[in-house]
């Protein structure tokens, strides 16, 4: 039986400022920034070891870590990312757990949860429109080569990855090629992710950068007189979102950039709204190590100004075994796969933080695979490791989890990056391709480098990097598994994303609009007579 959401947000000490949208969920007004208690609880990052493709359970990680500090007494918080619909709909499932360790109601948290991501496109296609507006009218605003702002849409949908726009003549606008993104690879779900405040998302929008004018100048949002309206649309949507575990454990959900296409963390609102009210946060970064979690520390870190506590790296047995390169079984294959383990303990250790490693354990895991596994996580120093049944026990499976956490929580921590703030866009990249990904060297291709020579003549030489590249690696290939070592890391592109404050580099064959499946889960979805949705799990 879920509670009523007002009775969670009391919980917090949210009742004044917490509004229900239904039984279940709430927004949660800016107003409690000001209104937050002295003080800050500790904040605990999870990620994971490079994933499969059926990912390997940091979700339901967080979640049952979250309720598992419940069962011991704290006041626990998870604060987690919007799902999107393309992949709800498409391959991977929405990211918003299963079985005793998921975000209720489910139907509402999978299925669009409000308009948020609605404003998200509304505003991105406002700015998309007033660019192509632009080129129509004033064929001297922008260099036509320069404008790369993309509609977007939340859908896994190959067919508009690339796009002509501008066909029928001379009243459709400027032909010109184009495409869609889906819309948790857009600049503005960063921007709202990152922003702190009305007053910082209005700020942010203003300084996009949609394209450059014949000079080489950036032509902002501001400059195009549409940022105030594209705030307009988000002003609702930068109030968190509350609901809850299926243990009645609170959930913050707001914003949801993708962590390999993306910067992949949700929101810096939440975190702030939380840690004054909890003993606990729990914030999850998106898929391995090398992606969400580095973009958490030189991204996400960077806008807010708060330093994790300890950060929890789940691992699986079926994970860990994925990455031997004889594609054996049993505990010698986990040995084998455990070099990719090693890599991302050492790559957050790198960082200042004690690192837990949390093994989710499946049904048919081995006492001797388990065994393996633990060994190889404390040789590559973690501080701790422990196992945790929470897809099946919830709270309860993962006492022991909370446990570890909480002593890992116990000491300072400096905070350190892989990369001085004031380095070049490619001492940045090559930091992070040496460091995190193991990569030899890197090759920007022309078309990277025109970009680069254009952000850094305009003054933003010197931002950070969020780097789109494949999941099922540590490198740009995702056949290359384990730990690679010595390769050379390929930049095809340079995007400028001056109201989410970094560059995003495009690696390798990445793409910013998936497609579907040949067995799409959709296909598995459908509403019965009596309202009841199925098959989202």
């Amino acid at each position: 039986m879920l509670r009523p959401i007002l009775d969670v947000a009391g919980d917090l000490g949210l009742g004044d400022h917490a509004f229900a949208h239904g039984p279940h969920r709430a927004k949660v007004s800016l107003d409690a920034l000001a209104d937050a208690p002295p003080g800050r609880g500790r904040y605990v990052l999870v990620t994971a070891v490079t994933p499969t493709g059926a990912g390997e359970g940091k979700t339901v990680t967080s979640l049952s870590l979250a309720m598992g500090l419940a069962r011991r007494g704290r006041r626990a918080v998870a604060a987690l990312r919007q799902s999107s619909l393309g992949p709800t709909l498409g391959m991977k499932g929405g990211g918003a757990g299963g079985g005793r360790a998921r975000i209720e109601p489910l139907e509402e948290c999978l299925l669009g949860l409000g308009h948020d991501l609605f404003a998200v496109e509304s505003a991105t296609n406002l700015l998309a429109a007033a660019v192509d507006d632009a080129l129509t009218r004033d064929a001297t605003r922008f260099e036509p080569s320069t404008v790369w702002w993309r509609r977007v849409i939340d859908m896994d949908d190959r067919g508009l990855r690339h796009v002509v726009t501008g066909l029928g003549g001379k009243a459709n606008g400027v032909v010109r090629e184009s495409g869609f993104d889906i819309t948790a690879a857009s600049e503005v779900m960063a921007v709202l992710a990152l922003s702190r405040d009305w007053a910082d998302l209005r700020a942010r929008l203003g300084r996009i950068v949609p394209g450059f004018a014949p000079d080489g100048s950036p032509v902002t949002a501001n400059d195009l007189h549409v940022a105030g309206a594209m705030a307009a649309l988000l002003r609702d949507a930068l109030h968190p979102n509350l609901l809850q575990t299926t243990e009645g454990t609170p959930v913050l959900v707001h914003a949801g950039p993708f962590a390999n296409i993306a910067f992949g963390n949700s929101s810096v609102v939440a975190d702030l709204v939380a840690l004054p009210r909890a003993d606990y946060v729990v914030t999850e970064a998106g898929f391995g190590a090398d992606l969400g979690a580095e973009k958490f520390v030189h991204l996400k870190c960077l806008a807010s100004g708060l330093s994790p506590d300890a950060v929890v790296l789940v691992a699986t047995v079926r994970a860990v075994r994925h990455h031997d390169p004889a594609k054996g079984t049993g505990p010698a294959a986990v040995a084998a796969g455990a070099v990719n383990l090693r890599r991302h303990v050492a790559t957050l250790r790198s960082y200042g933080v004690p690192v837990v490693v949390a093994i989710n354990r499946f049904p048919d895991d081995t006492p001797e695979e388990l065994a393996v596994l633990h060994e190889q996580a404390g040789a590559a120093g973690a501080v701790a490791v422990a196992d945790h049944t929470g897809f099946a026990d919830g709270g309860a499976g993962s006492e022991a989890l909370a446990e570890a956490v909480e002593a890992a929580c116990a000491g300072p921590v400096a905070l350190r990056r892989a990369y001085a703030a004031d380095a070049t866009i490619p001492d940045k990249l090559d930091a992070l391709a040496r460091q995190v990904y193991g990569a030899g060297s890197v090759r920007w291709e022309p078309t990277a480098l025109r970009s680069l020579e254009r952000i850094t003549k305009a003054g933003h030489g010197a931002l950070p990097v969020c780097v789109a590249k494949t999941n099922l690696s540590l490198s740009h290939d995702p056949t290359l598994l384990g730990a690679p070592e010595g390769f050379v890391f390929p930049v095809r592109d340079v995007r400028l994303y001056a109201g989410a404050g970094y560059v995003t580099v495009l690696a390798g064959e990445i793409m910013t609009m998936p497609g579907l499946p040949s067995k799409p889960k959709y296909a598995d979805i459908d509403l019965l007579p009596d309202g009841t949705v199925v098959g989202l799990v």
